[in-house]
């Protein structure tokens, strides 16, 4: 029997990449997006090359949804093999100039999603003694970054979830869990990001907006001296994710980029990977 993926955020970006190169490598894929309107791009591959992919709806921001997906691919399958968590949204705005509504809405998407999407596929990856679940984070969430202190709030959530979860599932119940830590991602998320950080047409407003043009202004500098470093496409990155499932002992912690790499190296010298942390804690509480 095949085996099985669900991949969340497949209408774009890294998700639909991956979605087209796990079907490609023989997985049964169950691509699911918030917006099935927007799967047009994906069923026309799926019909020109004959690829093995289901789209779901699943909004990972509501739990009946996620569970409704769920439920459909147990009764298909009766199982699931591995779970990417790929859904989320990128956000650069000052606390003070972000709305309730925004950092609910940011807290929710990257990462309540992953903790609802986890726990709705651990009783069947439990049962079933293996399994391997992946979240696409961030270097945001290991390194904070001006600005963008919601979203690397939530990644950093994601990591310490992550992390956590990985201390005990995979000895006990075989579930290996790694995390994805993308540096730039030339994708339509950053054209999203962007756009949810404009308030009334200006980037910051106040006594912020100086800061916040250095900021952008530095942004671009480093992208114009060293864009093929720093932004890598969907393809890429998705070829990690895929690469990641077929390891045996897949490691805890895969940045996907040198300059990733580069950039997070005070926080992950001692212990790139996570192996030896992991190690660390399990010896230590188990």
């Amino acid at each position: 029997m095949k085996k099985n993926v669900l991949i969340t955020g497949t209408s774009t970006g890294v998700g639909f990449e991956s979605a087209i190169l796990f079907a490609k490598n023989g997985f049964k894929v169950y691509a699911s997006m918030r917006n099935t309107n927007k799967s047009d791009a994906l069923k026309d591959i799926i019909h020109k090359e004959n690829l093995d992919i289901d789209i779901l709806q699943l909004d990972v921001t509501d739990i009946n949804s996620i569970n409704s997906a769920v439920n459909t691919i147990i009764e298909k399958d009766g199982k699931i093999d591995i779970l990417v968590n790929n859904a989320g949204a990128g956000f650069a705005k000052t606390t003070e100039q972000a709305s309730e509504e925004e950092i609910r809405w940011v807290t929710e998407v990257n990462y309540h999603g992953v903790v609802f999407c986890t726990q709705a596929v651990l009783p069947y990856m439990r049962k079933q003694k293996s399994g391997h679940i992946i979240s696409i984070t961030s270097v945001g969430g290991l390194v904070g970054q001006p600005f963008n202190e919601l979203y690397c709030g939530a990644k950093f959530a994601v990591e310490g979830f992550m992390e956590a979860l990985a201390t005990y599932v995979s000895d006990a119940f075989n579930i290996k869990i790694s995390n994805i830590e993308p540096g730039g991602i030339a994708t339509a998320f950053m054209t999203a990001a962007i756009e949810k950080t404009v308030v009334n047409g200006k980037f910051a407003t106040g006594d912020y907006a100086p800061i916040f043009e250095r900021y952008m202004a530095g942004n671009q500098k480093r992208a114009n001296e060293s864009k093929e470093q720093i932004y890598q496409t969907g393809p890429e990155v998705a070829e990690i994710v895929f690469k990641v499932t077929q390891l045996e002992n897949p490691p805890l912690r895969v940045r996907t980029s040198k300059w990733a790499e580069d950039f997070c190296k005070l926080k992950t010298e001692a212990d790139p990977d996570g192996t030896k942390l992991i190690e660390q804690i399990t010896d230590s509480f188990l």
